[in-house]
């Protein structure tokens, strides 16, 4: 029973994480980036408050980490997500999905220079093949639209870099809050600011707003945002955060196949293998130093 919760909470998760990207392409049907990244905080603000009352968490971190809080709201929730959003206007969905597997590989780099983190050759190999491999995979797909995508790449791999900055910066300052309290109050700013900047600048037609863009924006919300990452920390509390991370290994997977099922696209074989290569790479930095013996230790949770 314990094995059959594990693998429905990780498939969960990689199914939510790898459809995100394509709901994305969606919303930006009839909405530009920033009024809808201001509307799906919206959409999950609510129920992250919700949750807030009733597990009687505090609305604000504790004193002497507010100022970090104004950082989550900048640069977990407003500028990351705007980015990759922008970015889904020039690339393919499956691109953006591809980008954003790379995260484990930055926050293993980002923890070299700010933690002095130790790191073995095999994580330092496998992240030159990730990164590597991606700049090769994007040159390819580059090709194959026929399109100057790269505005569009760069922009996702600076909300990477961004998300991967923060999330180092938590564990430097042992920040520990609830998972509501991180979210509830920086998600509803985010969400009113995005959305009134986005009024203003990018002036959106509201009655050429489509349904299909409307559900998508619900969906990133409520069931990406918020139901996803519940998931996700569920699952990370009963299995290893090495196994957990396995999730970064599967969900560009599903994005692509999804893209390829639904807009009818086509994944070169020869991006098949970059994305192999890629995806091995990651698989080699998420590798813990202390834990590179145990392993199949690790994974034996899943057997």
């Amino acid at each position: 029973m314990q094995k059959a919760k594990m693998l429905t909470l990780f498939a969960v998760v990689i199914l939510t994480w790898g459809s995100t990207w394509l709901a994305m392409k969606f919303a930006l049907v009839s909405m530009p980036p920033i009024f809808a990244t201001g509307l799906r905080f919206l959409s999950a603000a609510p129920l992250l408050l919700w949750l807030l009352k009733i597990t009687r968490s505090s609305l604000l971190f504790p004193p002497g980490h507010r100022i970090f809080q104004f950082c989550v709201f900048l640069f977990c929730y407003c500028l990351p997500f705007t980015l990759v959003l922008y970015g889904e206007q020039y690339v393919d969905a499956s691109s953006a999905a591809i980008i954003f597997a790379v995260l484990p590989v930055a926050v293993l780099l980002i923890s070299i220079v700010v933690l002095n983190a130790p790191v073995s050759l095999l994580q330092l190999m496998g992240s030159m093949l990730a990164l590597l491999s991606l700049f090769c995979l994007l040159r390819e797909e580059a090709r194959m639209s026929l399109s100057n995508n790269w505005k569009g790449s760069l922009a996702v791999v600076l909300a990477v870099f961004i998300h991967a900055f923060m999330y180092v910066q938590c564990k430097k300052r042992s920040c520990q809050v609830s998972l509501s309290t991180f979210n509830a109050l920086p998600c509803l700013a985010a969400g009113l600011i995005l959305t009134l900047i986005g009024v203003i600048v990018e002036k959106p037609l509201i009655e050429n707003i489509t349904w299909l863009s409307f559900a998508s924006i619900i969906y990133l919300g409520i069931v990406a945002g918020v139901f996803g990452i519940l998931c996700y920390f569920s699952l990370q509390k009963r299995i290893s955060t090495f196994s957990t991370s396995l999730v970064f290994i599967c969900f560009p997977v599903i994005a692509v196949l999804l893209e390829c099922l639904v807009m009818d696209s086509v994944f070169s074989p020869t991006s098949w293998i970059m994305l192999a290569a890629m995806l091995s790479g990651v698989f080699f930095s998420l590798i813990p130093v202390e834990k590179r013996k145990s392993v199949s230790t690790s994974q034996q949770q899943w057997n």
